[in-house]
């Protein structure tokens, strides 16, 4: 551990303690010598200007009266946490399709200098972490910035959306709520004034996105969970049903260790299958997710789902006949 991460330690256990710490305790804490600490105890009170006490027998603490206003002068923060916003930044700039990147730039060259300063020069290699987009689908940096603003400042959204199922195109006024990051791709949760209801929009469908100058409306949380989480994946409106899927023996290793829904119920059956009892208000993703599992997953109740089930293999299946 270098001075700059020791000082640092030293500080947060000065604020968190509510006692003078022995030096014993610090010596620990630090794993160094009793010359170090003590060189590290006068650079923090000498040079960073820390109000640290000396109350003999090896005993130290922040003034009682200037300990709760004192900080230390600009960013201070331990390589772990330097290293783990690298990480946060790189995963960030992959999965925004390059919409975060100017924005995000400043705080990359922040972070890279302070890294540099802690380890004499060393580059930290970003690009030992692999992000795998496998879905991500192209997006107007333009329309997500303004999502995103008027996401965080609170103000009404105007934009022209493409449906993706039907294609249809619509002029739409929304109150944005929040953000959602949804298997590599963006989408704006929103109160849609013209309908009355909430709505989730993907953002690379929207096109001539204007904010306007009107508050949003803010909706509680509760509610937002409750119409926007309550089904399964993307789709909103409250569950209307609950599946059940059994898969193979083979396939439950997976399956078991994989959260489909929060509220979803699981069980390992007698002969080593995985029952999956989960909600959903439109079974399309839901299908999907079950049909790329091939013979290994069964669509058990309810028959509805288990008939659409049936249907698209058989559909599938006719593709190679003939």
């Amino acid at each position: 551990m270098e001075r700059y991460e020791r000082a640092l330690a030293l500080h947060r256990m000065f604020k968190a303690a509510r006692y003078p710490l022995a030096s014993q305790r610090m010596l620990e804490e630090l794993g160094c010598s009793r010359a170090t600490l003590y060189r590290d105890l006068a650079y923090l009170r000498d040079v960073l200007g820390a109000p640290l006490d000396n109350l003999g027998d090896g005993r130290w603490r922040y003034d009682e009266h200037e300990g709760s206003r004192f900080e230390l002068p600009g960013l201070w923060l331990s390589s772990d946490e330097l290293h783990a916003l690298l990480a946060a930044y790189q995963l960030l700039e992959r999965t925004g399709s390059g919409v975060l990147s100017g924005a995000l730039a400043p705080i990359r060259s922040r972070i890279d200098a302070l890294l540099a300063e802690q380890a004499g020069g060393k580059r930290w290699p970003v690009e030992r972490i692999r992000v795998i987009a496998a879905g991500q689908r192209a997006m107007d940096q333009l329309g997500f910035r303004l999502a995103a603003t008027a996401v965080l400042d609170r103000k009404r959204l105007q934009f022209d959306y493409r449906a993706r199922s039907t294609d249809e195109r619509s002029h739409r006024t929304v109150s944005p709520q929040r953000l959602t990051h949804y298997r590599d791709n963006w989408y704006l949760d929103a109160y849609d004034h013209g309908r009355e209801a909430l709505r989730s929009f993907a953002v690379d469908r929207i096109g001539h996105a204007q904010r306007l100058d009107v508050a949003a409306i803010d909706l509680p949380e509760a509610a937002l969970e409750e119409h926007l989480a309550a089904g399964y994946g993307i789709f909103s409106g409250a569950a209307r049903a609950w599946a059940t899927i059994v898969f193979s023996a083979k396939a439950a290793r997976w399956v078991a260790d994989t959260q489909w829904h929060p509220k979803q119920e699981g069980q390992v059956l007698p002969d080593g299958r995985f029952q999956l009892r989960l909600p959903y208000s439109n079974g399309k993703e839901l299908l999907m997710d079950v049909l790329r599992y091939g013979a290994d997953a069964q669509i058990v109740a309810p028959v509805s789902l288990r008939e659409q089930a049936r249907a698209s293999l058989q559909l599938a299946l006719a593709q190679y006949e003939g």
